[in-house]
């Protein structure tokens, strides 16, 4: 009984490892499988939804999306980002603090992978460098 079950182990153990080997053969020459599409090439396609995308992150991100104000934002471009070519649009704006009051406008940077907005920079004095800005009033229009 035992050398039945132990027989029975062996195959289930060849079959695992042969379809292990032809999954790594399924790879073919185009490298590792990436769930993100994030291919790193210099071909990147421009954001052409940009302005939706930025309102729409902005509501969740700030903590109080209402009456922001001073809004400026320029179209995207490609900037090296983490060694990797990126289209990058940059933000102004002045938005309340907890406290109800207006800071100074603050810069950021928005990331786009493929298209589409992958993340925010905050810190955007290099990538946001010899930027022209154009009116982004539809900024002062959020909501919560």
């Amino acid at each position: 009984m035992e050398l039945q079950r132990l027989g029975t182990s062996a195959k289930l153990a060849a079959i695992l490892a042969l379809s292990i080997g032809l999954a790594g053969c399924a790879g073919g020459d185009s490298g590792p499988i990436s769930f993100t599409a994030d291919r790193g090439a210099a071909d990147q396609p421009f954001p052409t939804n940009y302005r939706a995308e930025i309102l729409a992150f902005m509501r969740t991100y700030l903590n109080n999306p209402v009456g922001v104000r001073d809004g400026a934002i320029a179209e995207p471009v490609q900037r090296t980002i983490g060694g990797r070519l990126r289209y990058v649009a940059c933000v102004r704006y002045s938005a309340k603090d907890s406290d109800g009051n207006y800071g100074p406008a603050r810069e950021h940077a928005v990331v786009f992978v493929d298209g589409r907005l992958d993340r925010i920079i905050e810190n955007a004095a290099e990538p946001c460098s010899g930027i022209s800005y154009g009116p982004f009033a539809e900024l002062g229009n959020l909501s919560r």
